[in-house]
């Protein structure tokens, strides 16, 4: 006979296991919030993991999932749990990053689950995250990105969504921020010297030196604005006089892209991209950039070697004799 599905009372995860074990993804899901400050993507694609890691569990096991349950399985129970998730189960079949991503949530709940004390199981150490094709980023070149700036200012728009947009795109460049950092200001983060705090992933917070363009677009975006930019409310506005939308940043840098004949490439991520590889060619070391772009591993910043590398080499073939 089936076990019923017990979920906790005020369950914000659809959960088929046992009351147990749903209040015990319930707390890992609070703990990735609270304790661990993940991103919002980072939460809604492992708490989703966990929905349907659970749902998968119920048909294999033919009754929702306990804590001894959990116990016993085996690293082929979770190498069934994958190759579904790798098949897209009817829908499109899911890229390596996306099952990597799958297990290391996987891993994060097992994890805690361990620490707490709650269920151990060392099947997952056994099994390997598929490989990650190794990506350069892509970013504009110095005189591309002018070029967007200037687009972008001569818009056929309202003044201060102008300047808005002018002082977004010369922010998310001057300072290499992420699109999420840059919209999460608020009127207290305004820079008003050389340098300001930025809170980045995992709540981490940062000094990043502000170049005075970047404190004039600020200004000129401030001065039209026709919102009261307060101490503790959004620094940039959308037209409906709320916080805004990253998909309108996305989509300014789409029609900038289309207008001026950028490649797909050229979104606003590839702004901090920019940043970070104009920084380098310049003479800046990666210590230093690592810590501008807030990133936890030097590894993660190395990428941007790669890229000047490469840039180095398309002109060097160029430009040798042997190459004509």
């Amino acid at each position: 006979m089936a076990k019923a599905i017990d979920k906790p009372f005020n369950s914000s995860l659809s959960v088929e296991a046992e009351r147990d074990v749903g209040v015990a993804v319930e707390d890992w899901a609070s703990n990735l919030k609270s304790t661990r400050r993940v991103s919002p993507h980072t939460y809604g694609a492992y708490t989703h993991e966990a929905e349907l890691f659970f749902a998968f569990l119920h048909d294999h096991l033919g009754v929702p999932a306990g804590l001894n349950d959990l116990k016993a399985l085996r690293p082929a129970d979770f190498r069934g749990y994958l190759a579904k998730r790798r098949s897209g189960n009817g829908d499109k079949p899911l890229a390596n990053r996306s099952v990597a991503r799958a297990l290391s949530a996987l891993r994060s709940l097992f994890r805690y689950l361990d620490r707490q004390k709650i269920v151990s199981n060392a099947a997952l150490s056994t099994l390997r995250a598929p490989k990650i094709p190794h990506a350069v980023p892509k970013p504009l070149s110095a005189e591309d990105t002018k070029r967007a700036i200037a687009d972008i200012d001569l818009n056929d728009g309202e003044a201060w969504v102008n300047a808005r947009d002018v002082a977004i795109i010369t922010l998310l460049y001057g300072c290499g921020l992420r699109i999420s950092e840059a919209l999460n200001m608020n009127g207290a983060d305004i820079p008003k010297g050389d340098s300001m705090t930025i809170t980045g992933k995992g709540n981490k917070t940062r000094l990043v030196p502000v170049l005075a363009v970047v404190r004039d677009a600020i200004d000129a975006y401030m001065t039209l604005c026709p919102f009261a930019i307060e101490k503790d409310g959004p620094l940039f506005y959308g037209v409906k006089g709320k916080r805004l939308n990253p998909r309108m940043v996305q989509r300014l840098m789409q029609l900038t892209r289309s207008r001026l004949g950028l490649p797909d490439s050229a979104t606003p991520h590839a702004l901090r991209h920019s940043f970070a590889t104009h920084l380098l060619a310049g003479g800046g070391d990666l210590r230093t950039i690592q810590e501008l772009l807030g990133h936890a591993s030097l590894s993660t910043t190395q990428m941007y070697t790669d890229v000047d590398t490469e840039q180095l080499l398309s002109v060097y073939e160029k430009a040798h004799p042997r190459d004509k």
